[in-house]
């Protein structure tokens, strides 16, 4: 059982039927918002939504042993940053019981 996604798109036209603002209007708002986010992680900031959770960019060690997962290969992986999403209190409260 695959988990339904949520896409750009739909996110727009919730928006949009919520507010009856312009289609391009919200999508213009939307693709900077997260340009700022983008943005703001590319120059090491930690990006705080209060209520929703924070996003930051963490640097993953290095290993010298690692494995192709299709070759099987024995690959060398350097030191390399990772984007990391911690929900916020709130998001963690009402998702805590979604799935047993």
């Amino acid at each position: 059982m695959s988990t339904p996604k949520l896409t750009k798109a739909e996110i727009i036209e919730a928006i949009f039927e919520k507010t009856q603002v312009n289609r391009k209007t919200i999508h213009a708002v939307v693709d900077q918002f997260f340009d700022e986010v983008k943005l703001a992680l590319m120059e090491d900031r930690v990006v705080e939504l209060r209520g929703f959770g924070t996003f930051e960019i963490r640097t993953r060690k290095g290993r010298e042993k690692a494995r192709n997962p299709k070759t099987g290969e024995v690959v060398p992986v350097q030191n390399h940053g990772v984007t990391v999403f911690r929900p916020g209190k709130d998001l963690k409260k009402k998702t805590w019981e979604l799935r047993e």
